[in-house]
């Protein structure tokens, strides 16, 4: 019979009783608890398996005494009312429990006059053996020593950490990318619905924009700030209603552009026939909208499972030089909600003709 710990009289399966099951040696089994490095993924795997199997959890005091660590990683969720937040949290809390470690959450909101800091704070007292910061907004330098490893999925200008994971790309792509693919539909006048200026994140697609265009040597006109909600989105569309020349829109995340859309529906403006809207984060909704909306896809799941590992690796073996994670090019999922201006349209189909 094989021990699963959860009846009464039934002994608590032991890592022998893991190595036995994964075909591994004990010591294998310590390795892969302990989110060491340098175990070959198909091993890992298999204990992992062995243990959820077995339901076997690693004496947590019994690890922290012998190795130093807690197995515990903390994740500061910064309005996690939002998708990208939202998601990564959960994302990185699945990730990490692969690889053994427990997550705990410090939950904050975007104007809480030390959002991030606080929380760092109270995670650091915990006792965590790394942080994970999804996103960044801008309130000065962060007066907070940071001891432990860091994984940082954007800029942070405002947190410093010695040892830190972070994204090798540049942070502008997904902006520049949605917008070079409303440039090449033949988009000369491009407007950017763009998120809170306090966020990095809204910065970055706001520059990815405005390079795009400046490349193309093409107008930049002043980008009108949403909020990240469908409520922001729609306030804005209705200003943006006003705007003659605009015949696509660039929007820093779905939900905005689902406000967006809905004013310029009330104002008598066609979604891609008179304006074509671009957005990113791909949420679960953004292909059952009607027109299905182009987005940029944000493989979350991919990029925390990646930025875990990394910041599990770094908690066992310190690096003097950090580590990277290499997200790749920004995916533009091409749906209903973008097409060639109606201008051009004509202008080519008389040619044509």
């Amino acid at each position: 019979m094989v021990p699963t710990g959860g009846d009464r009289g039934v002994p608590r399966p032991a890592s022998t009783d893991v190595a036995r099951l994964a075909g591994v040696s004990q010591k294998t089994v310590s390795r892969v608890m302990r989110g060491e490095p340098h175990v070959r993924p198909e091993v890992r795997e298999k204990v992992l398996l062995a243990a959820q199997q077995l339901r076997y959890r690693p004496n947590a005091a019994a690890r922290s005494l012998t190795s130093g660590r807690t197995g515990r990683i903390g994740v500061v969720a910064l309005d996690a009312r939002l998708y990208g937040p939202s998601t990564l949290l959960v994302a990185a809390e699945a990730a990490a429990r692969r690889l053994g470690y427990a997550t705990i959450a410090a939950h904050t909101g975007e104007d809480d006059t030390h959002a991030l800091a606080g929380p760092i704070e109270r995670l650091l007292e915990q006792g965590v053996d790394g942080i994970i910061l999804p996103e960044d907004i801008d309130e000065g330098p962060i007066a907070v020593t940071i001891d432990v490893p860091v994984l940082t999925m954007g800029r942070f200008h405002s947190v410093s950490a010695p040892r830190r994971v972070e994204a090798a790309e540049r942070a502008d792509r997904s902006g520049y990318v949605a917008t070079r693919h409303l440039i090449d539909l033949g988009h000369t006048e491009v407007r950017h619905l763009a998120g809170p200026d306090r966020w990095w994140a809204a910065r970055d697609r706001a520059d990815g924009w405005r390079s795009a265009l400046t490349d193309a040597g093409l107008p930049v006109v002043e980008p009108i700030e949403g909020g990240w909600t469908c409520e922001g989105g729609y306030e804005a569309g209705l200003r943006l209603a006003e705007d003659t020349a605009m015949t696509a829109v660039f929007v820093a995340n779905d939900e905005m552009a689902i406000g967006l859309i809905r004013a310029l529906h009330e104002n008598g403006l066609r979604v891609p026939d008179d304006v074509s809207v671009v957005a990113m984060d791909d949420i679960p909704a953004a292909r059952f909208l009607n027109p299905a909306l182009t987005t940029i896809v944000h493989d979350l799941d991919a990029m925390a499972a990646e930025g875990v590992a990394l910041l599990v690796e770094e908690i066992a073996a310190p690096t003097a030089t950090g580590r990277r994670m290499h997200l790749g090019e920004p995916v533009l999922a091409v749906r209903e909600s973008t097409a060639p201006p109606r201008r051009a349209a004509t202008t080519h189909s008389q040619e044509s003709s």
